[in-house]
């Protein structure tokens, strides 16, 4: 019976290479899936492009991964399916064409999907009446058209199975939706057709348990006492063996730290889903309700059962937008009584705000360590009594950023017209880029696949 392993080397944007490299050089497997993009992501990588047409990419998947262990890669065989071309797939096309040459890797084939950028077709389908249900919010999206850094579909397996059905030994698209990146190649490697609701279930399962990289094998589970991971330091990352009958185990390279477990996967298994009866893929309508996981041995778990109700009528896009600018400063207090001079130094920044007149839509302070994280109603009933050392937060939501950089002017001021004992002033004012999620008719998105050869 034909099986095909593949594995899980990148979770976002910024995670560590390490795993990525140690998989590829150890593990007997045919594919790795490298996921960079988050929500919020693309919209980074957009501002980006915007000051330099060269970026908008995730480059660390050319200097990183495929520079440690790329042709090591190529050399065994193993395809590498990624997002990391974010807003400017051809930029990093063309970053992975310069290394390939680089290392003589004659016959080296980049495959690369476009189609997910749909900025340019929204004064269209505004004008054919389609009326963009936002995911997110009530809001009106005329109101931010004006203010729109990226506006991205989240496209499906499609396009990337075609670039691999053409010999790629690398596919790099913009937001393929994260499963995409794993369901492709098995839809590919085993031959299941467009309406085989099951296997593809199975393969948006595979997909969603690696995903996220690290998660799956203990990163983001741990707590000691609790949840022990043994030698997170050295976190191997997760693979999937699967066979044509779309059975498979989650497991991780010998060797590699780590754990994979019943728990790991059920958590992994219900982030960021939504709803776990109809968790909307470009692919299908995945049902994990049902699903089961066995431990099969040391660090092997069998999922099984995952279903799917069709395919969605329409796609999910995530758009990007200018929202608002955020003036953030910070001041610390130790000490006796540092919880009292604290609060007084709140005070003083509430009232001189209402002095100056600094305009803000959305203001609030926090004293870290105290009650930053649960605010005063639970923080006073864990309270394990009067902190030594408390640093105070302040932070405000404005339209423009001349307020934002006068609310973070004032906690600087604090240092002699404040109370006693303040110390290390931070400030910084942010513009901040908001998602909201609408939906497009899917017959107006089209994948396109091009492929260039070294």
């Amino acid at each position: 019976m034909k099986k095909v392993a593949i594995g899980g080397g990148q979770g976002f944007w910024g995670d560590s290479p390490d795993a990525a490299i140690h998989m590829i050089r150890n593990a007997d497997i045919q594919y790795m899936g490298c996921d960079y993009l988050a929500e919020l992501t693309l919209s980074i990588m957009a501002k980006q492009q915007l000051k330099d047409p060269t970026k908008g990419f995730a480059p660390d998947f050319t200097t990183r991964i495929l520079k440690e262990a790329g042709k090591e890669a190529w050399d065994k065989h193993i395809k590498i399916c990624t997002n990391a071309g974010g807003m400017n797939i051809n930029g990093c096309v063309d970053g992975i064409r310069q290394w390939a040459e680089g290392n003589s890797m004659s016959g080296y084939k980049i495959g690369y999907v476009t189609g997910d950028n749909i900025k340019d077709k929204i004064p269209q389908l505004l004008k054919d009446g389609w009326t963009f249900p936002n995911f997110d919010y009530d809001g009106n999206f005329n109101d931010i058209l004006d203010k729109i850094y990226n506006c991205n579909v989240y496209i499906g397996h499609e396009g990337i199975e075609g670039c691999l059905a053409e010999g790629a030994d690398v596919v790099i698209t913009g937001r393929a939706a994260d499963s995409a990146l794993f369901l492709a190649p098995l839809k590919y490697e085993f031959g299941w057709a467009a309406d085989d609701w099951d296997n593809l279930a199975r393969g948006i399962m595979a997909g969603h348990l690696l995903e996220c990289a690290g998660q799956v094998t203990g990163g983001y589970f741990a707590d000691p006492g609790y949840k022990d991971v043994p030698e997170l330091w050295k976190l191997g990352f997760p693979l999937i063996e699967i066979d044509e009958t779309g059975a498979f185990t989650v497991t991780k390279v010998e060797g590699s730290g780590g754990l994979v477990s019943v728990d790991t996967c059920k958590e992994q298994m219900i982030y960021e889903i939504h709803n776990p009866k109809a968790y909307l893929t470009p692919d299908a309508t995945a049902d994990f309700s049902q699903v089961t996981f066995r431990q099969i041995g040391e660090n092997q778990v069998r999922a099984e059962h995952a279903t799917t109700h069709g395919r969605p009528e329409t796609l999910k896009v995530s758009v990007g937008y200018k929202d608002c600018f955020i003036g953030e400063c910070e001041i610390s207090y130790g000490g006796s009584n540092c919880m009292a001079r604290a609060e007084l130094a709140a005070e003083i920044l509430e009232k001189r705000i209402a002095l100056t007149g600094i305009e803000l839509e959305e203001y609030r302070t926090d004293f870290i360590g105290c009650n930053s994280l649960y605010r005063d109603a639970i923080s006073k009933e864990i309270s394990s009594g009067t902190p030594c050392e408390v640093r105070l937060r302040a932070a405000g939501r404005t339209k423009d950023r001349k307020n934002a950089v006068l609310l973070a002017n004032e906690v600087e001021a604090l240092y002699t017209n404040g109370p006693a004992g303040g110390g290390g002033a931070v400030k910084r004012v942010s513009e901040v880029v908001s998602v909201c999620s609408i939906f497009v008719p899917r017959d107006d998105v089209t994948q396109k696949i091009r492929y260039f050869e070294v």
